[in-house]
């Protein structure tokens, strides 16, 4: 065997006086040297992580979510497919994000929960937004944001907007089912309630899929969506059992009570109940 290194390595970009580095496109000072410890706690830079890189999935998330509903409004629905199986897999890394933090143990955060002082995760206005995307609407939230113009002005277009079901059940329409009319035009701030139009139209679409395979698409896409958040809602809610009981919440929340109450909460109700019915 050559005892002479290999030359494969001799064309590895060394000089970067004139070229843009990994970490100049990351932009991995700032990035890094974001997290700033309250306190002195080993473990202040778990949560913080753990909370910023949950941030940055929910980016990602809020960037497909809005592109598939402009594919499927443009009925280019395999973009929309591939967007929304995205999500899916994003979903997946946020949810086993709990595990990493659930090793944290209620001795360890009140080391330092105390420097939180009202910041809490209620106040993410990314999650906000991904509700909001989905038709969760919650007009009391709001006012969270008014100290900064701009995120307020861009969360209320949000709230006031069609989401992602909306353009499903429009989907429904276009293709020839008797979806009523209010419907179609509802007042989008409220929260989705559930129609017997739409659910006689998607209990024809998982009758006749061969029918309506891209539209029966769109609802497994749907459903695995909401499986996944109310999955990501569940292990919140364990974690925070977990760690701090049944204490309110920093932001002023009941906490695990919160918690609890909105996984009772259905975005796509009548792909739920056409289950029942089939």
């Amino acid at each position: 065997m050559s005892q002479h290194p290999s030359n494969e390595n001799e064309s590895i970009y060394t000089d970067f006086l004139n070229r843009m580095t990994y970490g100049e496109y990351l932009k991995l000072d700032d990035l890094l040297n974001a997290q700033q410890r309250l306190s002195s706690h080993h473990d202040e830079m778990l949560f913080i992580i753990i909370h910023q890189v949950s941030e940055l999935w929910m980016k990602l998330i809020l960037h497909e979510l809005k592109a598939a509903i402009d594919a499927i409004s443009q009925d280019d629905m395999q973009a929309a497919f591939k967007m929304l199986a995205r999500v899916s897999s994003i979903q997946k890394q946020i949810i086993q994000a709990w595990d990493v933090l659930s090793t944290l143990t209620p001795a360890e955060y009140k080391e330092f929960r105390g420097q939180l002082g009202q910041a809490s995760g209620f106040q993410s206005y990314q999650y906000r937004m991904i509700e909001f995307v989905l038709g969760y609407k919650t007009s009391h939230v709001l006012k969270i944001y008014k100290k900064t113009p701009e995120l307020y002005k861009e969360l209320v277009s949000a709230y006031q907007a069609p989401g992602l079901y909306d353009a499903a059940v429009r989907k429904l329409s276009e293709a020839g089912f008797p979806i009523k009319t209010d419907l179609l035009n509802r007042d989008f701030t409220k929260n989705y309630e559930p129609d017997s139009s739409v659910e006689a139209a998607w209990e024809q679409v998982y009758k006749h899929v061969g029918n309506y395979w891209e539209l029966y698409q769109l609802a497994e896409k749907l459903v695995d969506i909401e499986d996944s958040l109310q999955q990501w809602r569940y292990r919140h809610m364990k974690t925070v059992e977990r760690i701090i009981g049944h204490k309110k919440g920093t932001g002023g929340s009941s906490g695990v009570g919160y918690l609890k109450q909105v996984l009772d909460h259905r975005f796509f109700p009548e792909l739920w109940d056409v289950r029942t019915n089939l």
